[in-house]
């Protein structure tokens, strides 16, 4: 982290038994949820994601601790540290601590990217016009329309990322965003609502959480998928109960989520409140689920088991939005989630179509290549006849007819240029595809910012 950006003075102060103890409950609210007491440390997620991940976690966790208020005096450690020590660092560092103090962690769609210099940020959640972000490090690696969950900061007439950055692909960010419209949005709602700064503030646990499941999920390879399209990892999520609560009160409590449906005293189905109907897309892998005898999908299980609450869910996606619907109902009742995450075994490789010729190893490269583009724009070209799930099973040229359809069109066609871009072979024809035909042909060039 570049001198100006340096916090080693206010980490220093984590020594300090009261500023540790409130440090590591913010700590336990961000990745408790994956630590299972006892039996895994944050050191051991090391093993799976590396030092660069666990230091972006632990990063993450740390400015959320920066921006928040506790009881007594002093009530925030910025604001300690700058009145004491502030006089030891520079303009521009103090600049930097003052700005984190009060900083929103969000998501961001990245463009216009300047290698070594600078990107253009659009604020997903809150939306706005995109802002200019100097960063030399970052922008090395980042493609076009890649998301990122930062807390982006004004200092001395710049707009600088924090240390806590992490990497979201299309299925953290769905995650996010389904927790995110069912803790501030209207009940079945499909749009992100107005979330107020503090409110996304004291959300911030659910950035790190999103990236954590789908990252677990995804570091051992393939997997199963569910009906919706989420690869499976089943998850126990153990919430214990808070001193002196009674069954009763937990049961009153779920009992008032309309998608809970109880079938006995310590036990409760987590059903679809929305049956999809026969246009439902099926899963490209097979899928695996659980449906009641009226045919109403089983989402997950909740259970009374002792002195803790068990919910059951086979994603990472349904097992984040069912920890934001059960804190939400339950509130102080139940203490921070403990959860243990299991995978299915690798499936067997897909045996070859039948007819497919996988013999031929004599083509040339640039004969391939030119083969590979010449397939890539007939598949392209049928698609926009197609139902496209992400466009609410209307063809792209279907959807590109209303004000509403256009964005999700261009969000669509986001997606396709930045999952190409981010192939591992940045030479192959299909990392240097052009979609720009795509964009002027639906009319939607404008939206291509």
């Amino acid at each position: 982290m570049p001198t100006s950006h340096d916090l080693s003075g206010l980490m220093k102060l984590l020594a300090r038994d009261e500023w540790r103890e409130c440090f590591e409950g913010v700590f336990n609210e961000h990745l408790g949820p994956v630590l299972d007491e006892g039996e895994a440390e944050f050191e051991d997620l090391a093993e799976a994601l590396g030092d660069q991940w666990t230091n972006a976690l632990w990063g993450c966790a740390f400015e959320d601790f920066l921006t928040q208020d506790f009881e007594g005096e002093p009530s925030n450690i910025v604001d300690e540290y700058l009145k004491r020590r502030g006089w030891k660092e520079s303009a521009q560092s103090r600049a930097y601590m003052v700005a984190l103090r009060t900083s929103v962690m969000s998501l961001y769609e990245v463009s216009n990217v300047v290698p070594g210099a600078s990107f253009m940020a659009r604020d997903l959640i809150r939306g706005g016009e995109p802002i200019a972000v100097s960063e030399g490090t970052a922008t090395k690696t980042l493609r076009q329309w890649d998301k990122l969950a930062a807390r982006i900061v004004p200092v001395m007439g710049k707009n600088v990322m924090a240390g806590g950055v992490l990497p979201f692909t299309p299925q953290a960010t769905e995650t996010l965003f389904n927790g995110l419209r069912r803790l501030f949005g209207k009940r079945n709602a499909k749009k992100l609502p107005a979330i107020k700064d503090e409110e996304l503030r004291a959300a911030a646990f659910m950035f790190t959480l999103s990236w954590l499941f789908d990252t677990l999920g995804r570091v051992a390879g393939p997997r199963l998928q569910n009906t919706d399209g989420d690869e499976i990892t089943f998850h126990d999520v153990r919430f214990p109960l808070a001193s002196g609560v009674r069954p009763e009160d937990i049961g009153a409590g779920l009992n008032g989520i309309p998608a809970f449906s109880q079938a006995d005293t310590k036990f409760w189905n987590w059903l679809e409140e929305t049956p999809k109907g026969g246009n439902k897309i099926k899963a490209a892998a097979p899928a695996i689920d659980t449906t009641m005898d009226n045919g109403s999908l089983v989402l997950g299980n909740v259970e009374l088991k002792g002195r803790f609450l068990h919910l059951s869910a086979n994603s990472a996606a349904r097992a984040t939005r069912g920890i934001a619907l059960i804190q939400q109902a339950l509130g102080d009742l139940v203490r921070t989630p403990l959860a243990e995450i299991t995978t299915v075994e690798q499936m067997k490789a897909e045996r070859p179509r039948e007819g497919a010729d996988t013999s031929r190893s004599d083509i040339s490269p640039e004969v391939a290549d030119q083969a590979i583009r010449e397939y890539l724009d007939r598949h392209y070209r049928e698609t926009l006849d197609q139902p496209v799930k992400m466009l609410g099973n209307k063809t792209p040229r279907q959807a590109a007819k209303t004000t509403a359809g256009r964005r999700k069109v261009a969000d669509w066609l986001k997606y396709l240029e930045n999952q190409t871009a981010n192939q591992p072979d940045p030479a192959h024809p299909m990392a240097t595809y052009s979609f720009e035909w795509m964009w002027q042909e639906l009319g939607i060039r404008d939206l291509r910012r």
